[in-house]
């Protein structure tokens, strides 16, 4: 085939073919703020929120403790100003995709900003729980500043408790776009709807997975290749199962052992149980249990 031919006929033709599909089937439809910029905006954003918590770890330039407060002050404020279009414009494609009537995109998008914001305190205090609990459960980790600046899971989980917040106020397509580059980088998948405790440790990681509806209790320890997810996405009818409850909840002071998976929207590890390596658990574990495969 020549060029020639390719660039006067074959081009054109898929050209015309795409164009229809992309047209008639779909297309990502989500606005400036959402598409593949506003997806690089939102890590800006996300690096920047962490920078705020964490100077000394995720922050480009070196920060005396005397700069500190206006240093948070303008990351803040950069923040601010990025954020509440992203903001605005989700819940804009959320009106559109729902039809909503009367709706004022911008008012809730600033009270979610603001939210968010005022949170920020509380995160780091949790995350500061996290990284002892690291620092406690890991007889290899030398220091805490060890622990924040190499561990993949700090990122993980720091992530995820400013995700889940903005899941907790309804905001579409935005935390899973933060969990998911934090999935890529740190191979941890969290979902932005799962709900975790304070003193949480993942022990190496890579290969995590913690679903929509799980929930994790204080003090829980994972190792890498965990999976809390579900059943079956599908009801009966082969249907998604929305909106049920389809992740296991692990209580307080649980420890579970690499590669272990649990299932289920009605599964309950209990208190103080232990979850050998390589498990498959589909059912409660009364607290204080020992399963293990031989």
């Amino acid at each position: 085939m020549s060029i020639k031919h390719l660039l006067s006929e074959i081009i054109p033709e898929i050209s015309n073919m795409l164009e229809k599909s992309i047209k008639e089937d779909y297309h990502v439809a989500v606005g400036e703020e959402l598409g593949r910029s506003g997806r690089e905006g939102v890590y800006d954003i996300l690096d920047a929120l962490l920078s705020v918590l964490f100077p000394g770890c995720f922050s480009e330039d070196n920060i005396s403790i005397e700069n500190i407060n206006q240093y948070i002050s303008e990351q803040l404020r950069y923040v601010s100003y990025r954020f509440i279009k992203h903001l605005k414009d989700s819940f804009n494609y959320m009106c559109i995709d729902q039809k909503c009537k009367d709706c004022d995109c911008e008012q809730r998008a600033g009270k979610v900003l603001s939210d968010l914001i005022k949170t920020l305190p509380e995160i780091r205090k949790i995350l500061i729980t996290d990284i002892r609990a690291a620092k406690d459960g890991d007889p290899a980790a030398t220091s805490l500043d060890e622990i924040v600046l190499s561990y993949p899971y700090i990122e993980a989980i720091a992530t995820h408790r400013i995700a889940h917040e903005l899941y907790k106020s309804g905001v579409p397509i935005i935390p899973r776009i933060m969990s998911e580059k934090a999935h890529s980088k740190t191979g941890i998948d969290i979902h932005p709807g799962a709900k975790i405790g304070e003193s949480f440790f993942i022990d190496h990681g890579t290969g995590v997975v913690i679903g929509e509806t799980a929930t994790i209790g204080n003090r829980v320890k994972l190792y890498q290749g965990v999976t809390l997810g579900a059943l079956s996405p599908f009801d009966k009818e082969g249907n998604p199962r929305v909106g049920e409850k389809r992740h296991p909840d692990i209580e307080d002071d649980v420890i579970i052992y690499a590669n272990a998976t649990i299932l289920g929207g009605k599964t309950v590890i209990g208190k103080g149980s232990i979850i050998g390596g390589n498990t498959w658990v589909t059912s409660s574990v009364a607290p204080g249990s020992v399963i293990y495969k031989n």
